[in-house]
């Protein structure tokens, strides 16, 4: 029987830990764009400020610790010829000790943390932007209750404003996070979560759904775009503008309109599709709402840039571009042959998804 020799020569293995450690180290640079080292509003910040409170506080725990571990293994090992040490049995100073300190250094964790958590349960008092947020598989809704308007993965807020979040699910439990901005904070089914957030740079920052909820999860993307008061409310003033362009008629043919809608003329018409769907007794599928999609930068919750070539791949086969989409559940549950897309189909939809402004 052949003996293996399985001992990792040491140095082998200190450059493995070293590029572990190098490889991990790369998720803390500030300039990533889903980083939570670089805060842009108070929110973030204190919580950055907790975050490194608490690490602090347990890489002292960890040297301490593991430094009398190794110096026991060292001085004290047993030598060879070495008779067994005395025994002792019980140290009331060691556990007086032991016991008074962790209470100590659980209070200097807990104490920060409590203050921070009802710190951050409200906005601050004042003017602020109310949003209603709704997680769906796999994108974002987002309705300001306050102005009348309802847009999809791409939040508009003013910079220096409290933004209060009222947070539900349509599906499964999702997860509203925005590094830069805010921690996270669960998005669960029958109930309603809330919190807020202030942007105070100017800047589009990256959000994510944090939370597995199914096959296209890792593309569950949004963004914010914090900009000046006086911008933020020329966006409103435009967004509350009705799309002014008639509907295609490839966008009402092939049934786009059955779950999208892109207010305007072609509004009560797409109301009426919906509808008699609904007494037909066909399921309805809530997806983004379109109105003014010419104004956005992104599309397929954040997942593609809005151009021409994107729109394309994504109208001929949505499925290879984000795996789970309702586009093809769509089209199974409605049976539909004549949903099929030729490129004469989408290149009247690009150029119509391209004149809602």
């Amino acid at each position: 029987m052949v003996a293996y020799n399985w001992r990792i020569p040491w140095r082998l293995l200190l450059l493995a830990s070293l590029f572990l450690a190098a490889v991990l180290l790369t998720g803390c640079f500030p300039s990533h764009s889903q980083s939570t080292f670089d805060p842009a509003g108070p929110v973030a910040g204190r919580q950055l400020d907790l975050f490194k409170l608490i690490f602090w506080t347990a890489a002292v725990v960890f040297v301490v610790v593991e430094g009398v571990l190794v110096l026991a293994l060292f001085r004290y090992r047993r030598k060879p010829g070495q008779p067994l040490p005395k025994q002792t049995h019980g140290s009331t100073p060691l556990e007086i000790g032991w016991t008074i300190l962790p209470v100590v250094i659980l209070a200097v964790i807990a104490v920060p943390t409590v203050t921070t958590i009802f710190a951050q349960a409200d906005p601050p008092p004042g003017e602020r932007v109310e949003v209603k947020v709704v997680g769906h598989q796999w994108w974002w809704e987002f309705d300001y209750t306050q102005y009348g308007i309802t847009t999809a993965n791409e939040l508009h807020v003013p910079v220096g404003k409290p933004v209060a979040i009222e947070l539900q699910s349509d599906d499964v439990i999702h997860s509203f996070w925005i590094p830069k901005l805010a921690g996270k904070t669960d998005v669960i089914p029958t109930r309603t979560n809330r919190m807020w957030f202030q942007a105070d740079k100017p800047g589009e920052y990256y959000g994510q759904c944090a939370e597995l909820c199914g096959l296209a999860h890792a593309q569950m993307r949004f963004r914010v775009i914090a900009e000046s008061q006086s911008d933020f409310d020329l966006w409103v003033a435009g967004q509350k503008t009705p799309a002014a362009v008639p509907m295609s008629s490839v966008f009402g043919i092939k049934g786009c309109t059955v779950c999208h809608t892109a207010t305007g003329q072609d509004a009560l018409a797409a109301q009426a599709t919906r509808m008699a769907s609904f007494l037909k007794g066909n399921p309805q599928f809530p997806a983004p709402n379109l109105t003014h999609f010419a104004t956005r930068s992104t599309f397929a919750a954040g997942l593609l840039d809005r151009t021409d070539e994107n729109l394309r791949k994504w109208l001929k086969d949505p499925e290879t571009v984000k795996p789970g989409n309702r586009m093809q559940e769509l089209a199974g549950a409605y049976h539909n042959p004549s949903m099929a897309l030729s490129d004469a189909d989408i290149n009247a939809l690009v150029a119509y998804l391209n004149s809602l402004k």
